[in-house]
């Protein structure tokens, strides 16, 4: 499954660049994921993702390569299931450019999963990137305004084979609530008008007791 991004950051190209080397610093704006080591250009980490009530953690490796010309970043990423049969695995590439707002960042992911959040289709997988990819857009940003700050330092990023003090656990980013939106688009028509029937008739039910 290919999946294509973008999002611009308001920095210059050679700034945006030079904080994509800094894995330690850029990983946590992903929502869901943690870096636990990072060892040179290769790394492990967990990301924890829930559909509905269930919720499913992911651990794995990546490594990265870097095209220096070009401003452009290639990760590879597999893992896998702490508790269950699922797997996941991607490459994605980053590309940065110059742009009138700053750097636009080009995303290009090739992802190949299996078990439960394998049943959403493309249209749903595109959906629920895309609010990720803004998110993290948004969270790089906040980044970036910090490292311009007058004082400000290089985070605290893991190096060496760990880091000194043990990772945070990884709040779940909710795969449902992303493509609840979606989902009710394509249910427009009459299973959408009996879906508001049934809040409506709730809200009187409600009412009505008290």
């Amino acid at each position: 499954m290919q999946l294509d991004h973008s999002f611009t950051v308001p920095a210059s190209p050679d700034d945006a660049w030079k904080l994509f080397h800094d894995l330690g610093r850029v990983a946590p704006c992903m929502p869901g994921a943690v870096l636990d080591t990072l060892d040179g250009d290769a790394f492990t980490g967990r990301v924890k993702v829930k559909v509905g009530a269930v919720q499913m953690s992911y651990r794995g490796a990546g490594t990265v390569t870097r095209d220096e010309p070009a401003r452009s970043m290639l990760l590879d990423l597999s893992g896998s299931e702490t508790r269950g049969a699922g797997t996941a695995s991607a490459t994605v590439t980053a590309t940065l450019a110059a742009d009138p707002a700053g750097t636009r960042v080009r995303v290009r992911t090739d992802l190949d999963i299996t078990g439960r959040p394998a049943q959403f289709g493309r249209g749903i997988m595109t959906e629920v990137g895309d609010r990720i990819v803004q998110q993290f857009a948004s969270r790089l940003e906040e980044l970036l305004r910090e490292a311009g700050a007058p004082g400000a330092r290089s985070g605290t990023a893991a190096s060496g084979t760990a880091r000194s003090a043990v990772p945070a656990e990884p709040e779940a980013v909710d795969l449902g609530a992303a493509a609840l939106p979606v989902l009710l688009r394509k249910a427009a028509g009459p299973a959408a008008a009996a879906l508001v029937a049934l809040v409506v008739l709730r809200m009187v039910t409600r009412r009505f007791r008290a």
